[in-house]
């Protein structure tokens, strides 16, 4: 099996599912003749032409719109935001049409449309380069929200993300693109979007986690195993639909929860998982459920010290486990 990077099986399913089906094109800032500010659409314009890998202008307003009314009549395309942090004013495009279509005609309409949007710090990208926005979106309805952490989650997801007739978020880690490598299966697979994966099996302490903090997690669990600390993570995979069966199977194999993610504390994701957990398995539990969250402050900072004070890390998951294994 082909070891690719992260990017790399963006790229690959991609243009497999272009292949496949004629109805997809691709409309965002520059990913024609440059293939995307990160490449992901890197030799798709040679491939496919102008006609399905468009340059859009400078609004995300308009990427949103434009692919939106043409998931409704048949196509079924993908729309790319540069960055995450300018996917605002795209915001009601998204949230009061693409979510809302398909109920407030009885299924009558569809939006078939997914929106990729490269996201989170660890970069230098500094204060409107480095955002997490995942849950500016998670409370919506109608829209689904895909967080792949490996290169194969990240093929088998997007695939199935294309072809769902229902609006998806899939969100990727920037700082995945490069830096994580992975085996990844030639030709077709999908995986199914709400269903979370097992990385590692553990008996002392569950980890609950999405994206990039994933491979932190799995980091500090190789050092807690050396002093005898066995981590059970749970990689989401989808954040909406969230799989509360397989978080609270995590919860029961240990019956110590620490939810990781980059993004901010207040009002983040790991709430409402902790909330899953607190109404449908309190009685399970051997310690108080922890969340290893980014700090409530308005954005990361360009500043390296303080870019490393934002962003979480292996050595901050791996003392967050060993004071949670000792309750």
């Amino acid at each position: 099996m082909a070891i690719k990077s992260y990017i790399e099986a963006v790229t690959e399913a991609l243009a497999e599912e272009m292949e496949r089906d004629q109805s997809i094109f691709i409309l965002g800032e520059d990913v024609g003749v440059r293939g995307g500010v990160f490449r992901a659409t890197a030799g798709l314009i040679e491939k496919f032409g102008e006609d399905r890998v468009m340059d859009s202008p400078l609004s995300e307003s308009a990427i949103v719109g434009v692919t939106t009314g043409a998931a409704m009549v048949g196509m079924r395309p993908v729309a790319e935001i540069q960055f995450a942090d300018f996917i605002f004013p795209a915001y009601n495009q998204i949230v009061s049409e693409a979510a809302r279509i398909r109920y407030r005609t009885k299924s009558d309409w569809t939006v078939p449309l997914t929106i990729r949007a490269p996201y989170g710090g660890g970069v230098h990208g500094a204060l409107y380069h480095s955002q997490s926005i995942e849950a500016l979106f998670h409370h919506v309805p109608g829209i689904k929200i895909v967080m792949p952490s490996t290169p194969y989650d990240v093929k088998g997801l997007l695939k199935a993300s294309i072809r769902d007739n229902d609006p998806v978020l899939f969100l990727e880690h920037k700082r995945c693109y490069r830096l994580i490598k992975g085996e990844v299966p030639e030709g077709d697979y999908t995986i199914e979007i709400g269903k979370a994966d097992v990385k590692r099996e553990g008996d002392d302490v569950t980890v609950i986690t999405y994206g990039l903090m994933v491979h932190y997690a799995l980091e500090a669990a190789e050092t807690l195993a050396k002093e005898g600390i066995s981590t059970h993570i749970l990689d989401l995979r989808s954040i909406k639909p969230i799989d509360r069966e397989a978080i609270l199977e995590a919860t029961r194999k240990t019956g110590k929860v620490l939810i990781v993610h980059e993004d901010s504390k207040f009002g983040g994701v790991g709430g409402e998982i902790s909330a899953i957990i607190a109404e449908e398995a309190l009685f399970d539990l051997d310690a108080p459920i922890q969340r290893l969250c980014g700090p409530d402050v308005p954005a990361m900072p360009y500043s390296p010290p303080q870019e490393k004070f934002y962003m979480l890390n292996p050595t901050k998951i791996a003392d967050a486990i060993r004071e949670l294994a000792k309750f």
